[in-house]
C-alpha cells in the first residue's frame, strides 16, 4: 500500500501507513438528496422542465401530499412482493426509482423556491413540504423487507457492477443504522435513546442561540468606529446614520467576527470574545447552560453506538466516511499539525513584533488575534477588496467559468433563453457533452441578492439544488440550481464580485458538476446522492485551485471600465493572502476536528479533554473560564458529531486532486487528458462508487497531504527556511 511519509515526518507516524482503505459502506442520508422527476400534470411545462413562473405554495403542497401517499403505497406494495423475489434489481430497486422519480423532482422545485424567492415559497410552507417528503423518502431506508432482500441479493454468488455493490451497500448499511437488524427490548431502548438525543439537541440549540442574543452593549465613540466597513458600520448602527452611531455589538455571527477584526479598543474586544466563549457556561445566566445537556447527548450517542455494536461513536460515523477509520484521520490530523504547528510558532511571534511597531504593548492574546491579523495582511500585500472587486464583473467570470470547463471537461454550457423561471434575472443553461447532440443536463443559475426575497445566511456561501437526479430507469437527465447573493448591477455598473465570492461562485459550480455530469443509472447512487461525508466537498475545493494559477486568474478578470486583468503583483499577492498565517489558522481547525473526536470516542469530562488538547494545538495560553465547547452547535446541534475533520479531509483530497494538474503542466504533459481523467472518475462517477477506489482510478495511488501542505505554504522547504 503507498504510504505518503518522507524522511522529515516525525518516527512515530511510519509505524502505520496514513491512509487504509476500507472499500465497503454507503453514505447515509440524513436529509435525502433533492433530486429526480415529479408530477408533469401539475408542475412540469411541455419541454419537460419545471414550470417555476406557475408554481403556487397550493399546487406544491397539494402535488407533495399526494406523490407521498403514493410513494409510501409503492413501498408497501414493494414490501408485499418482496418474500418471492428472485432479482432485487429489477423487482424492487428499479420500480423505487420510478417511485423516487415522482416524488423529488417536486421537493427540489420547492426548495428552490424556498431559496430563491421566499415570498412565493415561505420558510413555514417549505417545512410541511420538507417534512411530509422526507417522512415519505425514509420509508424504504425504514423497510425490514427492503433490507432483507438487499442482504439476500449480495449474498448470491453473482458479479455486481460497482454501482449494484454501492446500491446495496447503501440500502444494508442505512438498515443496520436505522436499527432494522436490532431486535425486541434493545430496539425499543435504541427508539428511547434517539428521541432522547433530539430532544438534547434541541435544547442545546435553544439554549445557544438564547445566550448569543442575550449579550450585547452600545458603542458611541466614533474613533472606534473609524475603521469599520460599511456593511459592518450598517448591520451595527441603532439608529439611521450608520457614520454617527451609536452602534450595537451583537455575538451574531456576522456582527461578532467582523468586530473582532476591525474594533481597534483591546477592552472592548476582550468584553466580546468573553462573552463569546462564555456562553451556556453558567458563569453567567445559569439557567442557560449547556454541559449537562452535552455530557446527556454524549452518553446517549455511545449507547446508540452499543447498541449498533460499535465500540465509540466515532466508529459508527467512520462506516459513512471515505476515510474509513479513525486512525485514518488521526494519521492526517496529526501529520498536518507537525507541519503546522511550528509554523504557528513562528507567526505568532512575527505578529507580536508587528504589533508592537505601531504601538501594541501587551502578550498578544485570543482576542488580538483577529485585528492585528488583518492590519498585518493589509500592511504586507495591501489587500483592498474593493480595489480587486472591480477586476471581476460577473459576467466576465461566468463566461470565463464556462469556458474552462468547456475545456477542461470537453462539455458545452448554452444558455436556453425560453425556459420558465421564478424570477427574470435567472438564467437556465443546457449541458453538452462532447459527443452528444441532446443536453445531458442542465442548470439554473440566479445570481444576485433580492431584498425580501431570499434567504440570507452570514457568509453567503451560496446554494446548489439537486432539483432532479440522473436514472436511466426513467429516461430522467439532471436539474441544478445554483442560488447566489451577489450583488446586483446598479447606476450602469455591472455586478463586481470580490475575490471571496469568485472562490464561492467557483467552489459552487465545481460541487454542481459532480451531479450534472453524473452517469450513473440508479439515482439512489447518482452525482451527489450516497458520496460520504469527507469526500462530499472534493469536487467544489477542486475547482477553487485554479483561481491561484496565474494564468487562469488574468482569463477570468477584467477591469469592468477597461477589461485590463488583473496587474500581476495582485496575482501575486492573492496567493500571498491565501498562505497569510496558514499555521495559526489550521491548527484552528485541527484542534476543532481533534477535540470533536475525543468527545465521541472517550468518557473523560469535556473540560478535561480541553486543557489536554489545547496546548498540543494552540500556542496562546488557555483561559480558565473559556467554555467554547458549550456552544459547539456544528457538532452538537446540527449533523457534524464526529464528522468536523470533514471539511479539512475534502480539502486534502482536493489539494491532492489538483496536484495531477500541476504535475502535468511541470512536465509538460497534456492537461486536457487529466482534465478528461477527472471527468471519467470524480465527476462522472459520483456515489456509486468508493471515493477511495475513485481517487486511485485517478490518481494511481491513495491520498497523501502533501499537496495542501504545499498549497498552504507549510511543507517542509518553507519550515527550514
Amino acid at each position: 500500500m503507498a504510504s505518503f511519509l518522507r524522511s522529515n515526518v516525525v518516527t512515530r507516524y511510519m509505524k502505520r501507513p496514513f491512509y487504509q482503505s476500507k472499500r465497503h459502506s454507503g453514505y447515509v442520508v440524513l436529509i435525502p438528496e433533492i433530486g429526480e422527476d415529479g408530477d408533469k400534470d401539475t408542475l412540469l411545462s411541455n419541454n419537460g422542465l419545471p414550470e417555476f413562473n406557475d408554481i403556487t405554495i397550493e399546487k406544491c403542497i397539494a402535488t407533495i401530499s399526494k406523490q407521498s401517499m403514493e410513494y409510501e403505497n409503492g413501498v408497501r406494495q414493494i414490501e408485499e412482493s418482496s418474500p418471492n423475489c428472485k432479482n432485487a434489481f429489477v423487482e424492487i430497486f428499479q420500480p423505487l426509482e420510478k417511485l423516487d422519480n415522482q416524488l423529488e423532482l417536486t421537493w427540489g422545485m420547492a426548495k428552490t423556491l424556498y431559496l430563491g424567492n421566499s415570498s412565493l415559497m415561505p420558510t413555514k410552507s417549505y417545512i410541511q413540504i420538507h417534512q411530509r417528503a422526507h417522512k415519505a423518502r425514509s420509508a424504504k431506508f425504514n423497510s425490514i423487507p427492503i433490507f432483507h432482500a438487499a442482504v439476500n441479493e449480495k449474498n448470491r454468488l453473482k458479479k455486481l457492477t460497482d454501482e449494484e455493490q454501492r446500491l446495496l451497500d447503501k440500502y444494508i448499511l442505512e438498515g443496520r443504522l436505522n436499527g432494522l437488524d436490532v431486535k425486541g427490548v434493545k430496539r425499543e431502548r435504541l427508539n428511547n435513546v434517539l428521541n432522547d438525543q433530539q430532544k438534547e439537541k434541541n435544547i442545546i440549540r435553544e439554549k445557544v442561540n438564547a445566550a448569543t442574543k442575550l449579550f450585547s452593549c452600545f458603542i458611541n465613540d466614533e474613533e472606534v468606529a473609524k475603521e469599520f466597513p460599511e456593511n459592518l458600520a450598517k448591520s451595527m448602527s441603532a439608529s439611521n446614520d450608520a457614520s454617527k452611531g451609536p452602534w450595537k455589538l451583537t455575538l451574531q455571527p456576522h456582527i461578532y467576527e467582523p468586530f473582532m477584526q476591525y474594533c481597534p479598543d483591546r477592552s472592548l474586544r476582550w468584553n466580546a470574545w468573553q462573552a463569546h466563549v462564555q456562553r451556556c457556561s453558567g458563569y453567567g445566566n445559569k439557567e442557560l447552560e449547556t454541559s449537562t445537556h452535552i455530557e446527556k447527548l454524549r452518553d446517549f450517542r455511545a449507547e446508540q453506538a452499543k447498541i449498533l455494536g460499535f465500540d465509540t461513536f466515532v466508529d459508527m460515523s467512520m462506516e459513512t466516511k471515505m476515510a474509513g477509520s479513525i486512525e485514518n484521520v488521526t494519521n492526517m490530523l496529526d501529520t498536518l499539525l507537525t507541519n503546522a504547528r511550528p509554523m504557528q510558532d513562528v507567526e505568532l511571534e512575527v505578529l507580536e513584533h508587528f504589533a508592537h511597531e505601531r504601538g501594541f504593548d501587551n502578550k498578544l492574546q485570543l482576542w488580538d488575534i483577529p485585528y492585528w491579523q488583518r492590519k498585518q495582511k493589509w500592511s504586507l500585500y495591501n489587500f483592498d477588496e474593493n480595489k480587486i472587486r472591480e477586476y471581476f464583473p460577473l459576467p466576465k467570470v461566468i463566461n470565463s467559468l464556462f469556458n474552462l470547463c468547456s475545456t477542461l471537461f470537453r462539455i458545452q454550457i448554452v444558455e436556453r433563453p425560453e425556459a420558465h423561471t421564478w424570477h427574470k434575472d435567472v438564467k437556465f443553461y443546457d449541458i453538452y457533452d462532447e459527443d452528444s447532440n441532446k443536453p445531458i443536463s442542465g442548470l439554473y443559475f440566479d445570481p444576485y441578492a433580492r431584498q425580501d426575497e431570499k434567504i440570507r445566511v452570514y457568509d453567503d456561501a451560496g446554494w446548489h439544488v439537486s432539483i432532479r437526479n440522473k436514472s436511466t430507469f426513467t429516461s430522467t437527465n439532471p436539474l441544478s440550481a445554483l442560488i447566489f447573493n451577489f450583488q446586483p448591477p446598479s447606476d450602469g455598473k455591472q455586478s463586481l464580485l470580490s475575490f471571496k465570492e469568485v472562490n464561492v461562485l467557483f467552489q459552487r459550480f465545481g460541487h454542481s458538476l459532480r451531479h450534472l455530469l453524473a452517469r450513473a443509472n440508479y439515482s439512489e447512487v447518482a452525482g451527489l446522492s450516497n458520496v460520504e461525508w469527507d469526500a462530499a466537498e472534493v469536487c467544489g475545493q477542486v475547482m477553487t485551485h485554479w483561481l491561484y494559477h496565474p494564468h487562469t486568474i488574468q482569463a477570468i478578470s477584467g477591469h469592468y471600465r477597461t477589461d485590463e486583468p488583473l496587474p500581476d503583483e495582485m496575482v501575486q499577492n492573492l496567493q500571498n493572502v491565501r498562505r497569510h498565517m496558514t499555521g495559526y489558522d489550521l491548527c484552528q481547525e485541527l484542534y476543532l476536528s481533534r477535540l470533536d473526536l475525543e468527545l465521541h470516542s472517550k468518557k473523560t469530562f469535556w473540560r478535561d479533554i480541553v486543557r489536554e488538547l489545547w496546548p498540543k494545538y494552540i500556542a496562546l495560553p488557555f483561559d480558565k473560564y473559556n467554555s467554547h465547547v458549550l456552544s459547539f452547535t456544528k457538532i452538537f446541534s446540527e449533523e457534524w458529531g464526529a464528522a468536523y475533520y470533514c471539511h479539512l479531509w475534502s480539502k486534502m483530497i482536493a489539494a491532492d486532486i489538483y496536484s495531477a494538474f500541476e504535475e502535468a503542466r511541470d512536465r509538460d504533459q497534456d492537461i486536457l487528458e487529466v482534465g478528461r481523467r477527472y471527468k471519467d472518475t470524480f465527476l462522472a462517477t459520483g456515489g456509486s462508487c468508493h471515493p477511495s477506489e475513485v481517487f486511485r482510478r485517478f490518481r494511481g495511488r491513495d491520498p497523501s497531504p502533501q499537496a495542501l501542505l504545499n498549497n498552504l505554504g507549510l511543507n517542509q522547504k518553507v519550515l527550514e527556511q
